[in-house]
């Protein structure tokens, strides 16, 4: 083949090549930009939806609860709120009755039931989960063998200067995200990464690695044997929930402790231990380091409680001997918002340790049971830690 005729039959191929790629590929609709954060703190949602009879903004975080939403000529449903107060907030659309996230953002909040994404509204001040010009730390996505022959996941933060720093090891705090959140959540919706980077640029925190499992094994053993999921815990206080947080206890130390200790460089040792959680890994929290005080010395329990029957019965050896305790543990925070659903029974909780003369920090703040919240509860605590 001459030159001449190798050259046209390539052309000849790159042409049908192109034209069948422009075959293949579906027709694009309009761009939707979504969420767009304005100067002045408000936020405008968009929605392509041309067939919708109605759309609605579910926005309640901030302030917009159902709010119905207006459709332009081609079929781009949008609404302008605010200004909102600067913070990371949720949010859905309410599509004909259906909640779906928005397609235009790829930030969501990882969740097993409900699907929302995720509009961040920045400080005139960066605020302390912030991506700021400071040094960061690296986020691991891990696996590791787990109860019942299953396989966990893990998300593990270690912080600026690990790789560089061979012969330093570090302290650890396990922190474990609430009912239906997933391992993820601690990192995209809290930003713990980003508030331990900043955190420790201002020389206000200890470097330290910080290990945040998922909560719930048991919904992740039925989903790696093809049965489904359980439902959700009813009752915090009932023998499912108590049965549940002993097979993570379980996890956490007989496994995943282990694991960490082995893959990376931590001070194994009970006061480079800390122990965290929001909700329910909140009670994971505390039932976890009441019932293991050899491995923890540090306590943050975020917007949850123990009962003062489960403190009598199942924990009398530290109610009855508070000296010892108080020995045991470097710090047992509580903190919940004024608003939340938990908060009565927070404050109860709170009120019981001060009665059995057990020391704590207690912190209540305003707001309901979210992660706004949360990630002012780390950067309260993340500084007392190691200390």
């Amino acid at each position: 083949m001459t030159f001449r005729k190798l050259a046209t039959y390539t052309l000849t191929c790159l042409l049908l090549v192109a034209t069948t790629a422009g075959i293949a590929q579906p027709p694009r609709g309009p761009i939707v930009i979504s969420p767009q954060v304005h100067a002045d703190k408000k936020v405008t949602f968009r929605y392509l939806a041309p067939s919708a009879k109605e759309v609605k903004l579910g926005g309640g975080q901030f302030g917009a609860a159902q709010v119905p939403m207006t459709k332009d000529s081609i079929g781009i449903w949008s609404i302008t709120v605010g200004p909102i107060k600067p913070d990371i907030y949720p949010y859905s659309f309410l599509v004909d009755g259906v909640t779906v996230m928005d397609p235009a953002n790829v930030n969501f909040f990882p969740n097993e039931r409900f699907k929302a994404s995720l509009v961040d509204v920045p400080g005139e001040t960066p605020l302390v989960h912030a991506m700021k010009n400071v040094p960061h730390g690296t986020v691991t996505y891990e696996y590791y063998p787990s109860v019942e022959g299953s396989t966990g996941s893990v998300v593990v933060y270690t912080p600026p200067g690990y790789d560089q720093s061979a012969n330093k090891n570090y302290p650890v705090f396990y922190l474990i995200s609430g009912t239906t959140d997933t391992e993820e959540t601690f990192f995209k919706v809290g930003k713990t990464n980003f508030i331990l980077d900043n955190l420790i640029a201002e020389g206000k925190a200890v470097p330290m690695i910080v290990v945040m499992p998922y909560g719930n094994p048991m919904a992740r053993i039925a989903e790696q044997k093809k049965q489904p999921k359980p439902g959700d815990i009813v009752g915090r206080d009932s023998e499912d929930a108590v049965t549940r947080a002993k097979l993570f206890e379980t996890d956490l130390v007989n496994n995943l402790i282990p694991y960490i200790e082995k893959n990376y460089r931590t001070i194994s040792n009970k006061n480079s231990r800390a122990i965290g959680g929001f909700s329910r890994g909140g009670g994971q929290t505390l039932r976890t380091a009441f019932s293991n005080t050899d491995k923890f010395s540090w306590i943050c329990c975020y917007s949850a409680y123990l009962s003062p029957q489960e403190m009598d019965t199942r924990y009398k050896n530290l109610v009855e001997n508070p000296t010892k305790t108080n020995n045991d543990f470097k710090l047992l925070w509580v903190s919940v918002g004024s608003e939340d659903f938990l908060y009565q029974s927070t404050v109860e909780f709170i009120d019981y340790l001060k009665a059995k003369k057990i020391n704590h920090k207690s912190l209540i703040t305003g707001g309901g049971h979210t992660w706004m919240n949360v990630k002012e509860y780390v950067a309260q605590t993340v500084p007392l830690l190691f200390k």
